[in-house]
């Protein structure tokens, strides 16, 4: 089984599409960050910054982007138009954000690509990931990349595992996905279009388009003594 991009992603949401061309499972995108990065990025800073955000000199910042004292751009990164990056947002190497996008307070992010309208606005950790459009994490959110075994990462889908060559690989966040606050999602986690995680989740493998995960739980409740 393969897992095209385009049965996730809508690659016009994207101004990197090129980065999917000769993709045959969409992780396979990850790989090729750095060296897209490496040859395409002109660093240019056309946004507006508030205080003394640090951005490093490998940082491309759109139009009408708004950049917040106390946002650290480490890079190499790209980030498009009308973002927000707001106070605490510590985006490391081979980012590339697309446009109104929103990258919020004490989110981490590295070798990741967030689509057109994505939004991670609250205490979120992004690493070897892939959001779609107008993909939304909750807060509290954890794309978890790495095996505690540090072992090769499979994709867990109905019809088995597909080894993807990867040590450090998150999630894929379909187009209009939802997480909810303090779910965390295992490595190698897929979610398809519109699907819905419950808050408090914790999501290992793959979801179907328009599905919702939820966690059952019982609460007992006593009079205090």
């Amino acid at each position: 089984m393969t897992y095209s991009p385009a049965d996730y992603l809508d690659l016009e949401h994207t101004d990197h599409r090129s980065l999917f061309e000769k993709v045959t499972n969409v992780w396979e995108a990850l790989p090729l960050i750095a060296s897209y990065l490496q040859f395409r990025l002109k660093p240019a800073i056309h946004g507006k910054q508030i205080g003394r955000p640090f951005i490093s000199n490998a940082v491309y910042i759109g139009h009408g982007t708004t950049i917040e004292q106390g946002a650290m751009i480490k890079g190499p990164a790209w980030i498009g138009d009308r973002c927000q990056i707001r106070a605490g947002c510590y985006i490391r190497e081979n980012v590339i954000v697309g446009n109104d996008a929103v990258l919020g307070n004490s989110c981490e992010f590295k070798n990741c690509i967030v689509f057109d309208g994505a939004q991670v606005p609250h205490f979120n950790y992004v690493g070897d990931s892939i959001l779609g459009h107008k993909a939304h994490l909750g807060a509290g959110v954890i794309l978890s990349n790495v095996r505690l075994d540090h072992g090769e990462v499979i994709v867990r889908g109905p019809d088995g595992g597909v080894p993807t060559g990867l040590k450090k690989f998150g999630a894929i966040i379909g187009d209009l996905a939802e997480v909810g606050c303090n779910s965390v999602l295992s490595p190698g986690s897929i979610l398809g279009r519109e699907a819905v995680i419950h808050p408090c989740v914790h999501w290992k493998g793959v979801l179907a388009a328009r599905t919702v995960a939820k966690l059952r739980q019982q609460i007992e409740q006593t009079p205090r003594t």
